[in-house]
């Protein structure tokens, strides 16, 4: 039974039709709830959408990108993945814009200055503290330095977690988290899926993400899919079977441009969920390989981006 597909176009009929309209910070609005939640279990197959398809491909070298503590879009840009380009091109942009000289490439030229130089792609294709670098490299005060030396260290949450669950399966303290207060000015982009929690319990590792904004359509369905794959891949590190997958998302929205797509997705009756196989899995260094086998889906549905 998949039960996914039916849980998600609850949330799209809900947005539709109960939803308040917004204002947002890119200036597109939106249509918007509080508070809801996806629950699945991980035995009735991979957690990824039907009713559309789901740029799968995408979202592993993304998800690859975030263990591998990358913040830079070069690696995603050599791989095909260019949902964050816009945001390193707005970096880029604005600062063009401040000096008040015109900006110097178009988004195309930008992308393929960041694919064919180094030195160019080092400097505007970075995109600040994001994801990875508060997953591996969170940086903090070093309170074992000698006194008056104010030593920063860097803590690997990801190492940490999996040593964890390993260790010390029953404890309430398994979280990783992206929402560094100090750090967030730096970011390109808040996160907004902000942290996510383990839970082991007769021998089945369950996930919770938690997501600030949930961008219905065009995110959601990345998020649901990324952290399913993360939890098969924390299985494949521990020996633990997986469990249960649980988002719970604040802000639920779909842009104004976004709204027709939701209503055509509602129209559509699911397939049967996936699987996949998974090997040569090195999570600390967002290596591994993966087969999605057996999915079938409904046509993509094109909608724009707003950054």
């Amino acid at each position: 039974m998949n039960s996914l597909d039916e849980q998600y176009k609850g949330l799209l009929g809900t947005v539709l039709y109960v939803g308040v309209d917004k204002t947002d910070r890119t200036g597109t609005g939106t249509r918007s709830v509080f508070g809801r939640q996806i629950r699945h279990y991980m035995s009735d197959g991979f957690p990824i959408l039907t009713t559309k398809k789901v740029a799968f491909n995408t979202m592993v070298t993304e998800l690859k990108w975030f263990l591998r503590g990358d913040t830079n879009i070069k690696y995603l840009v050599d791989n095909s993945c260019n949902i964050w380009n816009g945001d390193a091109y707005k970096r880029y942009s604005t600062y063009f814009d401040n000096l008040n000289e015109g900006i110097p490439l178009t988004q195309k030229q930008f992308i393929e200055q960041i694919k064919t130089d180094d030195e160019f792609a080092g400097e505007w294709g970075e995109l600040g503290p994001i994801y990875g670098a508060q997953w591996r490299r969170w940086e903090t005060d070093d309170l074992d330095a000698p006194r008056y030396e104010h030593n920063k260290k860097s803590i690997d949450q990801i190492a940490n977690l999996i040593k964890g669950l390993k260790n010390n399966p029953d404890s309430r303290r398994h979280l990783v988290s992206a929402w560094n207060v100090g750090d967030l000015e730096y970011m390109s982009l808040p996160p907004c899926h902000y942290s996510f929690q383990c839970y082991v319990a007769d021998g089945k590792l369950s996930l919770m993400w938690n997501q600030r904004s949930a961008d219905l359509f065009l995110g959601v369905p990345f998020n649901i899919s990324s952290y399913g794959l993360l939890l098969l891949l924390l299985c494949k590190e521990t020996g633990y079977e997986p469990g249960e997958l649980i988002g719970y998302f604040g802000d639920v929205h779909l842009y104004k441009n976004h709204l027709e797509q939701a209503k055509e997705q509602i129209s559509r009756e699911p397939y049967k969920l996936p699987t996949i196989k998974l090997s040569n899995v090195d999570i600390l260094q967002g290596e591994f390989d993966v087969e999605l086998i057996n999915y079938k889906s409904h046509p993509a549905i094109k909608a724009p981006l707003s950054n």
